[in-house]
């Protein structure tokens, strides 16, 4: 008996999803465009909630600021969830050998005294700060219309408990594998003076009735924290026998590079919107105006700690982001 071996080519009778098809055209859809295009629920709701029945339970006019079309907005990274979760593991494996690295070579108590009492009273209180950054941001993650942009703020409240647990890993290893200087940060953000700012701001933030605003209000002061604890910091550090501080604040600098990849881009597609880009603007400026002094005056007040515990130059690098924060903010449409 002899066997012919054919092979035969099955076209698919549809290559994606009828959404996608009428948005991007009859092609191939990648696995982030079909699990986020064209899936938010319009219609067909359960009733109104209780404690808000003004809006419907997915409601555009949870915010003020608006998209024509949501789904025009699509997060560079096109992060779904096993991405997501592979690229984030990946961060925080980087994070557990560098501090695998310090705690063997007993680098932190090597540190000068002055860093050592930097990073327990100024940075590692920080947790906190994360801590309010992730409800602020779930907030987002529940009441923003569009998926894809849910999406982005979902993922972001999960990286705030991830930056809070870095924190945390680094406070336990100051304190010799043990909560005696972790003990201290909570103390630290409820009553100490140098970060009643901070404290303050973020409080205000998560009582902000707009979801989109509250985060803006975050970005602002993130604009001012970041730049000082990943790169001012950093370099102060490595100039001042603290090298420990560098390798373990290495993986907040690569978040913190990532989170401008979405973020810039969803604050350009407010600004440039064809239907609300002028409302937006205005919006986003009023908001500026509110809390950018605010958020200024109080990483101002942690920077004036930090100096005072190992003279590093904070206030003046925060004073100088200040005015870069304005420019970027000029240069993307928003008066400041």
């Amino acid at each position: 008996m002899q066997f012919e071996l054919r092979q035969q080519v099955i076209e698919p009778v549809r290559q994606t999803f009828t959404p996608l098809i009428k948005r991007y055209g009859d092609r191939p859809a990648t696995r982030y465009e079909e699990g986020s295009v064209g899936i938010q629920s319009t219609e067909h709701f359960h009733y109104r909630p209780l404690w808000d029945p003004h809006h419907e339970i997915y409601d555009a006019d949870y915010s003020a600021l608006k998209l024509s079309d949501p789904d025009s907005y699509t997060d560079p990274r096109q992060f779904y969830y096993t991405p997501y979760v592979v690229n984030r593991a990946t961060l925080h494996e980087a994070f557990g050998r560098n501090l695998s690295y310090v705690v063997d070579r007993g680098l932190l108590a090597k540190m000068p005294q002055s860093w050592q009492d930097l990073v327990a009273k100024t940075v590692l209180p920080l947790r906190y700060y994360e801590s309010g950054g992730q409800l602020i941001s779930v907030e987002g993650g529940r009441f923003a219309y569009g998926t894809t942009i849910e999406q982005v703020f979902t993922y972001t409240s999960f990286d705030r408990i991830g930056n809070a647990q870095i924190l945390s890993r680094i406070g336990i290893a100051l304190g010799d594998n043990s909560d005696a200087v972790l003990a201290t940060t909570k103390p630290a953000w409820l009553d100490h003076p140098g970060l009643q700012g901070l404290r303050r701001l973020i409080e205000q933030l998560l009582v902000e009735p707009d979801w989109a605003l509250s985060n803006i209000g975050l970005d602002l002061c993130d604009r001012l924290i970041y730049p000082l604890l990943t790169a001012h910091l950093d370099e102060a550090a490595l100039l001042s026998g603290a090298g420990a501080y560098s390798l373990l604040t290495q993986q907040l600098g690569v978040w913190w590079t990532d989170q401008r990849k979405w973020l810039d881009p969803l604050i350009s597609a407010w600004v440039n919107d064809p239907e609300h880009g002028a409302a937006n603007v205005e919006v986003l400026q009023a908001t500026v105006a509110r809390y950018l002094p605010q958020a200024t005056a109080a990483v101002i007040d942690l920077a004036q700690e930090m100096d005072a515990l190992a003279d590093v130059g904070a206030e003046k690098f925060v004073a100088s982001t200040a005015d870069t924060v304005n420019v970027t903010l000029r240069a993307s449409g928003i008066e400041a």
